[in-house]
């Protein structure tokens, strides 16, 4: 099978090549920059392919012979649906490393169309949202009768370019959580409720993190809160700006603040990835009250992204005819995937 790395060049880009190699696999580098990828694909011995996703016509020509396109160009807000167009077009399984809500939305509206033309469509084959939706798989499996589910995580390491210009963007959009199975607008930084973490409490707020989304196509929970770990100092200033509303959106300021990402964010060292242990909380719970929680320890994200997309390429790589439709993670690989990763454990509950 011929598989394709679009966005090689970028910060969690070069980390799946790097671990593609080491496994022995020949991805083929593909990306916008010709100044990029082709040292990068020399360097490997790689073959490369160089083309943007402005047009349609060149993106189904870049992808021509390609069976498999691991998609790690963000934003993918922008970038997810012109691929995911050329791989139905041409024939190609398509998975990304989106955490974005509206990518997944869009992607689960191809649904009918990947069914007929046998093409896998999975977003979210990353850490977002890999580890928090297999555990949402595993919790409703423990509690069946579930209505409620809350997620949460610690991550520490800091962000890519990419992760970072993406939550940029969402600052115009604002919160957003599953309520009574709607997708729901909800204000920057909603909620907030603490986490327990070796004894200590951890201050979290309500992130409009993909599980919004997907959780409830794995499970069918309709009420779905995701919480993510930070200083005080945050809550207070994502509260204090709530006010400004779509004006976060205007594009010269989006522009001027994904510039000062671009100036400042480079992405957690190699020693810090090693050092970031990643905490992810679950909670399900039923209308009579009933409680099933669990936390899993897992690697830095970045690390685990990796882990994650490259065992769903193995699988896609091995399968002789995969049923074609769109996939959440737990729903391609089985709820219990995360735990067969790497560096990943369940340290509470069963």
């Amino acid at each position: 099978m011929e598989w394709m790395i679009y966005g090689a060049n970028g910060y969690t880009g070069r980390l799946m090549v790097e671990e593609a190699l080491r496994r022995g696999l020949r991805p083929v580098l593909a990306g916008r920059s010709r100044e990029a990828i082709e040292p990068m694909a020399a360097q490997y011995g790689l073959p490369a392919r160089v083309f943007g996703l402005d047009k349609p016509a060149a993106v189904e020509m870049g992808l021509r012979g390609i069976d498999l396109v691991l998609h790690c160009a963000g934003p993918f807000s922008k970038t997810a649906l012109p691929m995911v167009r050329a791989c139905l077009a041409v024939g190609a399984h398509y998975l990304d490393i989106t955490g974005e809500i509206d990518v997944f939305a869009a992607c689960h509206g191809l649904d009918a169309e990947a069914q007929q033309r046998g093409i896998v469509v999975l977003p979210g084959a990353g850490f977002d949202v890999v580890p928090t939706d297999c555990l949402a798989a595993i919790l409703k499996l423990e509690l069946p009768t579930a209505e409620s589910l809350v997620l949460a995580f610690d991550a520490p390491g800091g962000p890519s370019p990419g992760t970072a210009k993406t939550a940029v963007e969402g600052l115009g959009k604002g919160g957003r959580a599953r309520i009574n199975g709607a997708m729901t607008n909800v204000p920057l930084a909603w909620k907030t409720r603490s986490f327990d973490k070796n004894g200590e409490a951890r201050l979290a707020m309500t992130i409009p993190w993909g599980d919004v989304y997907t959780a409830n196509i794995s499970t069918g929970i309709p009420n779905i809160e995701v919480y993510m770990c930070v200083p005080p100092s945050t809550v207070a200033q994502l509260r204090r700006i709530r006010g400004l509303g779509p004006l976060l959106g205007f594009a010269p300021i989006q522009a001027f603040l994904k510039s000062q990402v671009g100036r400042k964010v480079r992405g957690p060292s190699e020693e810090k990835r090693k050092d970031a242990e990643t905490w992810i909380w679950g909670e399900a719970t039923d209308a009579a009250g009933r409680q099933v929680s669990a936390i899993l320890k897992t690697p830095n994200g970045y690390t685990l992204t990796v882990l994650a997309a490259l065992g769903i390429v193995a699988k896609l790589m091995a399968a002789q005819r995969p049923i074609g439709g769109f996939y959440t993670p737990s729903r391609f690989m089985g709820a219990d995937y995360v735990l067969r990763l790497p560096g990943v454990k369940r340290v509470s509950g069963k």
